[in-house]
């Protein structure tokens, strides 16, 4: 039996896109994330966090910690 592409490099990565613009003191919550802002094509701030989610449990803690802080989760995308 062959392991899967991403049992044998590493974690699943993900991309959370957020509404606005998050402070970079804010990024500590984030450790492993990559933390990089965008304009969306009509003018509107939004964040974007990149990075490696080691379980489905992590994922739910990193999007409790948005929803605590506030604001509007826009996108969540895992990289095939």
């Amino acid at each position: 039996m062959s392991e899967s592409p991403s049992a044998s490099t590493g974690p699943p990565v993900y991309t959370l896109k957020l509404e606005g613009h998050l402070d970079r003191t804010w990024a500590e919550s984030f450790t492993d994330f990559v933390l990089s802002h965008a304009l969306e094509p009509d003018g509107s701030p939004v964040t974007y966090l990149r990075g490696p989610v080691p379980d489905e449990a992590a994922l739910h803690g990193y999007l409790a910690r948005i929803r605590d802080l506030g604001i509007p989760l826009l996108l969540v995308e895992r990289e095939l």
